[in-house]
């Protein structure tokens, strides 16, 4: 199994971002897919998960992320918007059995990471 996330970059506050993880070598249409990220000297957090048609965020994204999935593609997204310099972090995407234990990081699986990279 392999999931390859992209789509990071170096971007400006109030810009978008749209990252992608694309999952190989098993379906995982009803399993859940999520994102964490990791800054500079700090924990790896939960930003997102999604199982069928429920989603959770963590509250300093609400409003400004969006997780989706093409089940047909086996990939997860992660729509960015109004980025802030405070998002900035490694993304890396994740799959496991349900939503709680994604945010418990219970994780199956793990992705490598994109690099977001938000100035100022």
């Amino acid at each position: 199994v392999q999931l390859q996330a992209s789509g990071g970059g170096l971007v400006q506050a109030g810009d978008s971002l749209r990252l992608s993880c694309a999952a190989s070598g098993r379906t995982f249409s009803t399993y859940a897919m999520g994102w964490f990220r990791q800054a500079p000297g700090k924990e790896r957090e939960f930003v997102a998960a999604i199982r069928l048609t429920s989603t959770s965020y963590v509250d300093s994204v609400k409003g400004r992320v969006t997780i989706s999935r093409d089940n047909a593609k086996n990939t997860v997204y992660l729509q960015m918007n109004s980025l802030k310099p405070e998002d900035t972090a490694v993304y890396y995407c994740a799959v496991s059995n349900s939503i709680s234990a994604v945010r418990s990081r219970q994780v199956l699986y793990w992705g490598q990471g994109t690099q977001v990279t938000v100035s100022s």
